[in-house]
């Protein structure tokens, strides 16, 4: 039975959210309390299954673990392949962890919570889908089963801020980021079938591994690949969509969509466009850096410029990704274990910026930095986890957001040290926008109008100072999922270090 169980342990991390979406269809509409608390277990059983496959990954062993393989369509090679490495199992923690972050904080959803649930749910299976799949056709289907509940999750239970002089309705938000990311996913989508007639017409990622491509096939399909998972990244030009889509979106969305869905983008070019095109990343890594970098200096600008607290975190999403496409740029061991970290990080530490804005903006309805002032004096705690979640971002030594940049930066200075110069004057940048937010929202003279304020409740605090926990995991003991994302990244950096990449 436990080796069972053991075999379907990745067919039940997909399953339990989706399945649990199709139950709650069934749920009646006037028990909104009984949703509430099936979407929290869902959740937390969720995280539970993500939580054991991390801790009990073998390091020693290394490789694909947990694997399970359910044949489909077999005249085309298509089968339900699953399985977990030292990269995907940090990851698919990341999803359950900020699910059961999402819930918590959406607790008090009144509009069509049933409705609500269901599609999160489904968002959620799909994100577990794409970290499990070792099968192309598999991969791309989960993909897009993460990608699409997006625009009714952020057109019907979003929000539109009104700017004075123009409007960014939810609607708008909404239509933007699907439009860009299925552009992304018709690429991406190109991308697989070529890689389908050229890899001896198989989906199987650990098949295609074994195939060598021809040069001119690398150069000319790596691109289309990177760039087409890379819109999902937020890879400048093809970020916009993100800003706007974070500020529309209801809170636990935005948690999700930068804490989650953003890494299936930056996850889809290490394992499919590096791994399976490393010619092809060789020769174009230069120009992915110089993407990234852009990504990082423009997005802690642009974040500089702001006055939404949302558009602040979603540009400062921007410029933080940069940092993960500069690590995956290297194509050494230091940097890829760097940018891994970085999508672990981020996740939470984006998540719970989310979070704790969703908290103010449901009690003050605002989120102009330039009205908001002096909140410490009424929410104390909220301020001290927003100074966490803000010193996790400029990468202050203790909290994970430290490594992991240390870890891309001394993977760029082994290949590209000037744009490692570039990226720590990003991290300089980051320090000076989110020093002054912190300044301006919290510790300045409190305005009359928030005197009312109260501080967030037990189930809110819970859910960030969860967030803040693997920020303090992380940033004090790194070495664990720094030696467990290193036994998969390992393989990948030999093979580029036999080419002479150091």
């Amino acid at each position: 039975m436990v080796h069972t169980l053991h075999e379907n342990l990745l067919l039940l991390v997909i399953g339990v959210p989706f399945i649990g979406a199709i139950i709650t269809v069934a749920f009646p509409s006037n028990r909104p309390q009984l949703l509430r608390w099936w979407a929290l277990g869902i959740a937390t059983v969720g995280l539970s299954l993500s939580s054991y496959i991390f801790l009990t990954y073998d390091v020693g062993d290394a490789g694909y673990q947990f694997s399970r393989q359910i044949t489909w369509l077999p005249s085309l090679d298509i089968s339900l392949r699953l399985g977990v490495d030292g990269i995907s199992s940090p990851l698919l923690l990341l999803n359950g962890v900020v699910f059961l972050a999402g819930v918590l904080i959406s607790w008090n959803i009144t509009h069509r919570p049933k409705d609500f649930f269901v599609w999160l749910m489904l968002l959620v299976a799909g994100v577990y889908g794409v970290f499990t799949a070792l099968d192309l056709f598999f991969l791309f289907f989960f993909y897009e089963l993460a990608v699409l509940p997006m625009y009714l999750l952020i057109a019907v239970w979003g929000s539109t801020t009104d700017f004075g002089t123009f409007i960014r309705t939810k609607e708008y938000g909404a239509m933007k980021l699907v439009l860009y990311l299925v552009a992304g996913s018709v690429l991406v989508w190109l991308s697989i079938i070529a890689l389908w007639v050229d890899g001896g017409k198989t989906f199987n990622i650990l098949a295609l591994e074994e195939v060598t491509f021809t040069r001119n096939f690398q150069i000319l399909y790596f691109p289309i690949s990177a760039i087409g998972f890379g819109i999902l990244a937020g890879l400048w030009p093809f970020h916009t969509w993100s800003p706007d889509g974070h500020v529309a979106a209801p809170t636990a969305v935005s948690m999700l969509h930068a804490g989650v869905l953003m890494k299936l983008g930056a996850y889809g070019i290490l394992r499919v466009s590096i791994v399976l095109l490393p010619e092809g990343a060789e020769f174009w890594a230069p120009v992915l850096l110089g993407l990234g970098t852009v990504n990082v200096l423009y997005g802690a600008i642009a974040a500089l410029a702001q006055k939404d607290l949302k558009y602040v975190v979603g540009y400062s999403s921007v410029s933080h990704m940069g940092y993960v496409l500069m690590g995956l740029s290297t194509l050494n061991a230091v940097g890829l274990d760097g940018a891994v970290l970085q999508m672990f990080s981020h996740g939470i530490m984006t998540a719970l910026f989310f979070a704790l804005i969703g908290i103010i903006y449901e009690r003050t309805h605002v989120r102009d930095i330039g009205v908001l002032e002096g909140l410490a004096r009424r929410m104390g705690i909220t301020a001290g986890l927003f100074s966490v979640a803000g010193l996790a971002s400029l990468g202050l030594p203790g909290l994970s957001g430290f490594v992991a940049e240390f870890l891309v930066f001394l993977g760029l200075f082994r290949t590209y040290p000037i744009m490692a110069i570039l990226g720590v004057i990003g991290a300089a940048i980051t320090a000076v926008y989110i020093l002054r937010l912190i300044a301006k929202v919290f510790f300045g003279p409190l305005d009359d109008r928030w005197s009312g304020l109260k501080e967030a409740g037990r189930r809110e605090l819970f859910a960030s100072f969860f967030l803040v926990g693997f920020l303090i995991l992380w940033g004090v003991y790194p070495w664990y999922i720094v030696d467990l994302i290193d036994t998969s990244i390992a393989p990948i950096a030999a093979v580029f270090s036999g080419a002479g990449i150091p």
